[in-house]
């Protein structure tokens, strides 16, 4: 056989939707059967979603999908296709990828590398497989593993090549997405392929899921780590190769592992396919900028939140400040102007320009915009507390009134009319607790939740750019950053500028409390004990804030998990 087809299914699945996930890999095993696949790759957990979490826990949940994965079995015809989903045997839940041929499920792949850090608890649900076997498709021998199992160097990769007739090895996964990872990935990837002297196919997921998001980008690489193909990045790909196995052939005297390890073989079916008779046109994804692939994923994030939750329309409030026009900005792109409602809501220490500059925004996006005056209503709350408050001086509690009257508006407009609600706080606000409780943190999602204020504005930068205008008008991104909770307030009146703050607050999430040497020389320590005070203090309300979008290799929720209740304060930094 001189070359052997594989099609990489890059899909966007929904967790719980078992039916719903098995119509669309239905869809696409029709596809990979009319394009003549020798095989047909699927990403991690395919059937139930990723991450199930503790739905995996109902013992009808594994049932239900154990069934799915049967009905979607039965499509499959001459092509093989390789599937996610999540197996039980006797008590133990394993995390498991079915090779289905003719029908049926002819063999099973149980995970072996199980990660349990940062987002992922796949500890808590599964147990680890053991000896990873070989799978004979079509004639040709394909190492199939998920996930983690191929980013150790010496796991199960390490095993399956050290059968020297492997020619193939598929990776089913779901990776969740941060700046910076995917060369990282890419570079492991091409190492993997070239060190096990194979062809190497890494089917990553697509599509968002809570506070995550999966950015797709799956590769083909050839036996010297060279990239054949590329999936589209933050949106569902049909890639498709013809593997020349000739040219692995010519390869072969390189060592390619251990030969003292001997992996299993299971056959699936040892006749060669005919050689496809239509060709194929290969992808040409383009590169990417740090600022456009942040913004694809916030874009990806928010769009998939508000649709898979059951919403088709957002609301938020629009301050006139970066915030909230970028929060705008991408609400627009995930779901259409048609679908973004605006609310502008001025009381008397508002400036002017939070409402024209608004005007101009929603203007430039196509967006409704409302405005709800409450000046009213903030005297209505100062004469009911008036006798309470009486001989204290006026502070941060009449301040945060308005920012409650704003958040309980933008609530009562989500119950009326089945919008959801987004927040526009940032990472640097939550960060620091400089936000309000049920307030300006009132919302169903938080879009901007793991991005630093030096982001937001570098995002805005981007969007105009690409917009070709100032989309998000110059005056709002020139204008002094400010709460307007207060006549001539400013954020720096509170927090440092964000030039030095926001290096702060990522060094010490990101290195679990520590600071570097190279942060102690360039700052004041007073200031870093000041940061580090406001964001150790601050835990209570992140944790009643709403899910966001990560972008970071460290954001708040599932990443970083420490206790409300804690007296732990380091004093040295």
């Amino acid at each position: 056989m001189n070359t052997f087809r594989v099609v990489l299914a890059q899909i966007n699945t929904t967790v719980g939707d078992l039916r719903g996930n098995g119509d669309k890999v239905v869809e696409y095993i029709k596809k990979g059967e009319r394009l003549s696949a020798g095989l047909i790759l699927f990403p991690e957990l395919a059937i139930t979603g990723y991450p199930p979490e503790d739905l995996l826990l109902n013992k009808s949940f594994i049932k239900d999908n154990l069934t799915e994965l049967k009905r979607v079995a039965s499509f499959v015809k001459k092509t093989t296709a390789i599937v996610g989903f999540a197996d039980k045997k006797g008590g133990d839940g394993f995390n498991a990828a079915a090779i289905l041929h003719k029908g049926k499920i002819r063999g099973v792949y149980h995970k072996i590398l199980l990660p349990n850090y940062g987002v992922f608890d796949e500890k808590r649900y599964f147990t680890p497989g053991d000896a990873p076997p070989i799978f004979l498709i079509n004639g040709v021998k394909v190492a199939v593993n998920i996930c983690e199992d191929i980013w150790h160097e010496a796991g199960p990769v390490t095993i399956q090549a050290a059968d020297r007739g492997v020619r193939i090895m598929a990776n089913l996964s779901s990776s969740p997405y941060h700046s910076g990872k995917f060369a990282q990935k890419k570079r492991m990837l091409a190492k993997r392929a070239k060190d096990n002297n194979l062809f190497l196919l890494y089917n990553n997921l697509v599509g968002g899921q809570d506070e995550l998001v999966f950015d797709g980008g799956s590769m083909i690489f050839s036996p010297d780590g060279k990239v054949i193909d590329m999936g589209k990045r933050f949106e569902e790909d049909l890639i498709i190769s013809d593997l020349p196995l000739n040219l692995l052939d010519k390869r072969r005297g390189r060592k390619s592992g251990s030969k003292a390890i001997a992996p299993i073989t299971v056959k699936i079916s040892d006749t060669p396919l005919p050689p496809p008779e239509q060709g194929i046109k290969k992808n040409t994804p383009q590169k990417i900028g740090r600022e456009e692939e942040i913004y694809s994923a916030l874009v990806l994030g928010l769009r998939d939140y508000i649709r898979k939750n059951g919403f088709s329309e957002a609301v938020l409030g629009l301050s006139g400040g970066i915030d909230s026009a970028l929060t705008a900005t991408l609400a627009v792109d995930a779901i259409g102007p048609e679908n973004v409602i605006g609310v502008t809501m001025p009381s008397p220490i508002s400036s002017k320009g939070s409402v024209t500059d608004s005007a101009r925004l929603a203007k430039n996006l196509g967006m409704r915009i409302e405005e709800v005056d409450i000046g009213g209503m903030i005297e209505s709350y100062h004469s009911s507390l008036s006798s309470l408050f009486e001989g204290r001086e006026p502070d941060v509690a009449e301040e945060n009134i308005q920012s409650r009257i704003r958040g309980t508006i933008i609530m009562a407009l989500s119950n009326k009319f089945g919008w959801l609600p987004v927040a526009t706080g940032n990472k640097s606000e939550f960060s620091t607790g400089y936000c309000t409780m049920y307030g300006d943190m009132a919302g169903g999602f938080a879009v901007l939740k793991d991005v630093p204020k030096i982001m937001v504005y570098q995002l805005a930068a981007y969007r105009n750019a690409k917009a070709g205008f100032d989309l998000i008008p110059q005056a709002i991104i020139e204008k002094e950053p400010s709460a307007e909770l207060r006549p001539d307030q400013r954020d720096t009146d509170s927090l440092p500028p964000y030039d030095i703050l926001d290096p702060i607050i990522g060094e010490y999430i990101e290195n679990d409390g520590n600071i570097s040497e190279k942060i102690k020389k360039g700052c004041n320590m007073e200031t870093v004990s000041k940061i580090i005070g406001m964001l150790n203090s601050s835990e209570y309300k992140r944790r009643q804030s709403p899910p966001g979008v990560k972008i970071t290799p460290k954001a708040f929720g599932k990443d970083r998990r420490l206790p409300i209740t804690n007296k732990y304060i380091k004093k040295t930094f």
